[in-house]
């Protein structure tokens, strides 16, 4: 194929803290190039694969964070949303942006897009013909989310007194196998995960991401009747669950479309008293900003640095800890990114063809559709 008809695609690097995923791995970016593909990566200390494993395969190696000087005619890909700015967006940006469903500054995220002319094609939203996700982090997100709940129980139950979890934080691990021996032994200062000695609820069981926090309940030794699974069945009735009280670990995984029930308050927790066992929530989802979600006892994103923040729960009653951090499937960044990476492969290959490619023609017709409400809802004044 001539240079001409190659299809250019720009890998930037992540700016977000702790991020070492890549939406792009060198496996996927040697299938790219062999199929067309004319890849630029930006050179990136914190991602998990390095700079010169890239290059190997045939990318071009460009500087940290200069996809501002690529033609506009050059999609760019990466993963977490861009840094806040008012920076009119001129290119096509293929990302997960959090911008769709009224999250907490969404319309000024699109409006640079109707400034410089640019368009995004959200991850979140590139779906197959049954509607279903084309590529996600759900396993992952859910695997992380259970491993930083256990860690932050172990955490927990060695701390003297009821006030903050201090001295956790969280770093990726090179493997699967680092992070479960890891949790395996903070868990065994504690006297062990089996027998009783943990009980974990997953809500959303039944979907990627619960299936992720179950697995990693089991490999860090949970008994099967330890781990409690919950999905649409058993939520029917509406919350808020007191059964989530009775566990020592909720993991959140359910993916909200729309108002539901609470499944937990800070009065039920309130009231549950001394007698509450429920010692660290992860709330996988992150609905934090979202004005439907159904864990409304905080109101902050945390951090790789510090992970958890605490809930009112009432004088003398147990402390009880909340884990919402936005990008979980780093903790385990390469697996993470070879899994999502591959399953995005099919969809990448159309992008020639992505104003006809019914995956890349739907992403766009949304995004349309979102930017005007954008347009609108700030021409009202933010109302």
């Amino acid at each position: 194929m001539s240079s001409s008809n190659r299809q250019p695609l720009w890998l930037r690097c992540e700016k977000k803290e702790f991020e070492r995923r890549a939406a792009l791995t060198p496996t996927t970016a040697k299938k790219l190039i062999d199929a067309g593909f004319d890849l630029t990566v930006e050179r990136d200390p914190q991602r998990i694969f390095d700079d010169a494993d890239y290059e190997k395969v045939g990318c071009k190696l460009v500087d940290n964070n200069t996809y501002m000087n690529a033609s506009t005619s050059t999609p760019i890909i990466g993963l977490k949303e861009l840094p806040v700015s008012l920076q009119p967006l001129p290119h096509t940006h293929i990302q997960f942006a959090h911008c769709y469903k009224n999250q907490a500054g969404w319309a000024a995220v699109l409006t640079r897009f109707k400034r410089g002319g640019g368009t995004l094609y959200d991850l979140e939203f590139l779906q197959d013909e049954q509607g279903r996700r084309v590529a996600a982090f759900g396993y992952h997100a859910g695997f992380a989310g259970a491993a930083a709940a256990a860690l932050a129980l172990a955490v927990r139950k060695t701390v003297k007194g009821a006030g903050p979890l201090t001295g956790m934080s969280l770093e990726p691990y090179n493997d699967e196998h680092a992070m479960i021996a890891d949790v395996k032994e903070k868990l065994a200062k504690i006297g062990g995960a089996g027998g009783g000695k943990v009980k974990a609820l997953v809500m959303g069981a039944l979907g990627r991401c619960g299936r992720g926090a179950v697995d990693l309940f089991k490999k860090i030794g949970l008994d099967d009747g330890d781990i409690l699974r919950w999905d649409m069945a058993e939520t029917a009735k509406g919350g808020p669950f007191p059964e989530i009280l009775d566990v020592d670990i909720f993991v959140n995984c359910i993916y909200l479309s729309s108002s539901i029930p609470p499944f937990v308050t800070s009065e039920t927790i309130k009231a549950a008293g001394e007698n509450r066992r429920l010692s660290v929530i992860a709330d996988v989802s992150c609905d934090t900003t979202n004005p439907f979600n159904p864990i409304p006892v905080y109101d902050i994103m945390t951090t790789f640095d510090k992970p958890t923040v605490e809930v009112e729960v009432g004088h003398g009653n147990p402390p009880l800890s909340v884990i919402s951090i936005d990008h979980l499937p780093t903790l385990l960044p390469r697996e993470a990114s070879e899994q999502f990476s591959s399953d995005l492969l099919p969809s990448l290959l159309q992008l020639p063809e992505r104003k006809t490619a019914r995956v890349w023609a739907e992403a766009e017709r949304l995004f349309e559709k979102k930017l005007a409400d954008a347009v609108a809802y700030e021409e009202k004044g933010g109302k």
